[in-house]
This record gives C-alpha cells, structure tokens and sequence, in this order.
C-alpha cells in the first residue's frame, strides 16, 4: 500500500478522513451557511482476467489546493494491489494530475482517494487575467465543443437577442438545457457537441460541451468544469464562462453555470478539475502491455461534514 501525504491542519487528520460522517445537505439552512466542508471519496477498481505489464495511469480525481472560494484542505490517497511509484504534478490547468506506474499487477490494482474540501459563501469568483484565458485556449474550440453549422447559427441567434457578457452566457446556458433531454446510452465521453446536438440527447458532459462550443462561438471565452453536484452518485460537469472583471481592467472572472439543471453553480457544486472539455480532465486513463484488457468498477460519493452558520 502507498500512501500520499500531505500536511495537516488543525483538526484533520488524512487517517480519519474515511470514518467522516456526511450529513443530510437537504437539512441545510444554505442560504444562512458561511462555510460548509465536503468529504470526497472516489474509488477505481481494475482487475485484468490475467498479469498485466508496464502500468502507466493517470488519475484527475484530487480537487485543486484552491480555487476561487473553495479550498483543499487535506487528501489522502492510497493504491492496493501491486507495487506501484505514485507521483503528483499539476498541469497547465491547474489541476492536480496523479500519474501511477507499476511495473506489473498480477490481477487487481485498486485506487482510492479521499478529499476534505471546504467553501466560503462569501468569496468572489475565481479571477483570471486576459493573458492567463488566451493561454488556456478557451476562446478557441477544442476537440469535444467544436462548433458545427447548427452550432454555430445557435450562437449568433443567441449573441443578437440582447447585451452580451454574462447575459449572453445565461441565454446560451438556458438555450442549451432546452436544446437537450437528460438521457443516458446514446452518448459517450468521446460524443462531440455536434454530435450530441443532433442526437437531441445527452448528459451532463454533452450538455457541458454543447454550451461550450456556444459559447466560443459567440465570443465567450469558456471552460469546461468536472466535479461533483450533492445529491448525485457520479462526477457532474458545468461550463465557467469568463466575463469582464469589474475590478480588474483587463481582468476576467469565472462565473459558473450548469446548464443541465439550469442554474447557476453554487454551494451545491464541488470543482475538481477545469480544461477545454472532458479529453483535459478525463478522471482515469491509461495504459498496460498485456493481450487483454480490464473491467473497471468504480463508486463516488461526496458529501457534507459540517457546515458553519453566519
């Protein structure tokens, strides 16, 4: 067993994190809250129906130390199975990348990750300067929200009914929660906006990218959100559309909405990761040499574990 360490702060401790009770977010009083702490828990299984080889995986599951009004406050992360060099680096994004190698698993190789994340009410939105969003190409279309032409007509109706900024990014967010039905099995993470689109069908990541290839379209520079919505069993994702700063010439701030449920992000939501689309914050990935392949199984649950009161 290898286990990540990390530093920590007063009342956490990284061995406890799995014994954290979560509490019923249904019984908050939100809009009295000041700051609420999450417990994350993410958990990938693979097991290979014979000796794999040369293991080299990629994990996007540990949220960043900060973002905006929301803070990691400690994580925990443990692989089983196998003999494995566990390392951690944080991409051009900001997120937080945890690369496994392991020279070969016999049969099953297990990775777990607990996170304690806590937010503030009271922050802004996370700010970006304009230079640091051209870099980040998130003006541009990416593989998975590349417009088509219906796409692209969408996004000029949309850019000519009204004032644009974060108007325009509400109209393309409500235009897209009616242009899809929530459905799964007509899907899959490699489905594009325009594919997704003309399918009339999709789930949270479709509906992310349709609003993302829109976006762009229209001249809104956006970004593509993985993490988790209390109350679901999977990851969610939103789109964070970057709008002028009104304290910061030049300056843009990240206004997330989530046009699956058609309303904007709030403490409800838990960020995870941020990219182009879903190819940057895939949560798993990787590769073996061995002449046959593995079955995943996977379980996720976030929740509350206290919350503070104003």
């Amino acid at each position: 067993m290898i286990a990540c360490e990390r530093h920590r702060p007063a009342g956490f401790d990284e061995s406890s994190l799995a014994t954290l009770e979560v509490l019923d977010h249904d019984a908050v009083d939100w809009p009295r809250v000041s700051t609420t702490t999450y417990l994350i828990h993410h958990l990938l299984r693979y097991t290979y129906s014979g000796p794999i080889t040369r293991l080299h995986h990629r994990l996007v599951v540990v949220p960043p130390a900060r973002l905006g009004a929301q803070r990691r406050i400690v994580h925990r992360m443990e692989v089983t199975g196998a003999p494995a060099c566990v390392a951690e680096r944080t991409d051009r994004f900001g997120n937080v990348v945890v690369e496994i190698r392991a020279d070969r698993v016999e049969a099953v190789i297990a990775f777990e990750t607990w996170a304690a994340v806590q937010r503030r009410a009271c922050c802004d939105p996370p700010r970006l300067t304009a230079r640091r969003a051209a870099a980040l190409e998130l003006r541009a279309p990416s593989p998975l929200a590349a417009p088509d032409a219906a796409l692209r007509a969408a996004a000029e109706e949309l850019r000519a009914a009204g004032p644009g900024g974060l108007a325009l990014a509400e109209r393309v967010a409500d235009w897209t929660h009616s242009a899809l039905a929530y459905g799964f099995g007509s899907t899959t993470v490699s489905t594009t906006a325009a594919e997704a689109l003309a399918d009339g069908h999709g789930v949270c990541q479709d509906y992310a990218h349709v609003m993302l290839a829109v976006c762009r379209a229209a001249g809104l520079p956006a970004r593509y959100v993985s993490g988790h919505l209390l109350g679901e069993g999977g990851t969610h994702a939103w789109v964070d559309v970057l709008v002028p700063d009104p304290a910061s010439p030049g300056g843009l701030v990240a206004i997330g909405l989530d046009p699956t449920n058609a309303r904007q992000v709030g403490s409800e939501h838990i960020v995870v990761a941020v990219g182009r689309d879903y190819g940057d914050v895939a949560p798993t990935s990787g590769t073996f040499v061995a002449p046959h392949s593995g079955r995943l199984e996977a379980s996720k649950r976030a929740g509350v574990t206290a919350v503070e009161y104003a």
